[in-house]
C-alpha cells in the first residue's frame, strides 16, 4: 500500500482497517490521545500552520484576534454575498464560497492582509521605510490580482479611524508577543497621515499575524478562515426568512397593465 507523505499529519492504520487511522500526529502530537480535551482552538491553528506549540502570548493573541475577525457583519461584502446565497436557497457549501471568493480580494480581503503583511517584512517598525513605503506608487505587474488603489491595510472610504480598529489594536497591542501592534498603536497617526486614510482593521490583522511569526501566505490563509463563522451564521438566518426581509434593500413586484407580475 502506497504511504501518504506530509511533514504535518503522520497516521498510524487501524489494524484491518488500512482506510482508517488509529493514531493520528500532528506535527508529532498525538491530537486525539494528547491535545483533545487539553488543547485549545488556537494551539490547533498555530500548530497546524506553524509546526510549533504557541507560548501563551501567542495564544492569547490568536484566540483575541479570531474574536475580532469571527463575524465582519452584513456590512462587509463577503458576509453580504454569503447571506444573499442563504436568502436565495443556495446549499451551505455554496454560501461559504461565495464568502470566501467576496473576501478574498484588495479591499478589506485577505489579500489586502497579503500586501499588508509584505510591508512589515519590508519596512518592519522603522517609520522611515513607511514614510518611502506609503509614498510609493503601485506598479502594475504581471498578476491575477489589478493594482491596488489604496495603502494595503487603511480604509479609503473612511474619514476617522473606526472604533473597533482602535479597540482591537488596543487589546491586540497589549496582549501580543511581538513589537509590531504595540509599534503600531503607539504610531498609527503618523500611519494614517503617510497613507492619506485612517487605519482599517485588515491593518491591525496585518501586524498581529506578522507579531505571530506567520508569512503573508499563511496569514492571508488564515484570515480567510477566521471571518468565516459570520458568514456561515448570517447564512443560516436568512435561510429561515422570506426574501422580502432581507435587510439591504426591499424586493417588489411591479404589476404591469396586461395584469401581469414582473
Amino acid at each position: 500500500m502506497q504511504t501518504i507523505h506530509t511533514q504535518i499529519w503522520q497516521e498510524e492504520a487501524e489494524p484491518g482497517n488500512p482506510f482508517a487511522a488509529q493514531v493520528a500526529r500532528c506535527h508529532g502530537y498525538d491530537v486525539y490521545g494528547e491535545m483533545l480535551g487539553r488543547a485549545r482552538w488556537s494551539d490547533m491553528l498555530f500548530l497546524l500552520f506553524t509546526g510549533q506549540r504557541p507560548s501563551e502570548r501567542q495564544a492569547g493573541l490568536l484566540e483575541s484576534l479570531a474574536i475580532a475577525l469571527a463575524n465582519p457583519g452584513p456590512r462587509d461584502a463577503s458576509v453580504h454575498a454569503a447571506m444573499c446565497g442563504g436568502i436565495g436557497g443556495s446549499p451551505s457549501a455554496a454560501c461559504l464560497t461565495a464568502a470566501l471568493a467576496v473576501g478574498a480580494g484588495l479591499n478589506g480581503g485577505s489579500r489586502e492582509v497579503f500586501l499588508a503583511m509584505e510591508n512589515w517584512q519590508l519596512c518592519a517598525c522603522d517609520l522611515t521605510r513607511w514614510t518611502n513605503r506609503l509614498a510609493e506608487k503601485p506598479a502594475a505587474t504581471a498578476s491575477i490580482w489589478p493594482v491596488a488603489e489604496h495603502a494595503s491595510g487603511f480604509d479609503p472610504h473612511a474619514v476617522d479611524t473606526a472604533l473597533p480598529v482602535r479597540q482591537t489594536l488596543a487589546v491586540l497591542a497589549a496582549c501580543s508577543p511581538g513589537e509590531r501592534l504595540p509599534w503600531l498603536n503607539e504610531q498609527r497617526p503618523a500611519l494614517e497621515r503617510l497613507a492619506g486614510h485612517p487605519l482599517a482593521l485588515p491593518g491591525v490583522a496585518a501586524a498581529a499575524l506578522a507579531d505571530l511569526g506567520l508569512t503573508p501566505e499563511q496569514g492571508e490563509m488564515l484570515y480567510l478562515l477566521l471571518r468565516l463563522p459570520g458568514a456561515a451564521a448570517h447564512a443560516l438566518e436568512q435561510k429561515q426568512v422570506s426574501h422580502r426581509n432581507f435587510p439591504f434593500f426591499a424586493l417588489e413586484l411591479a404589476e404591469n397593465t396586461d395584469g401581469e407580475n414582473s
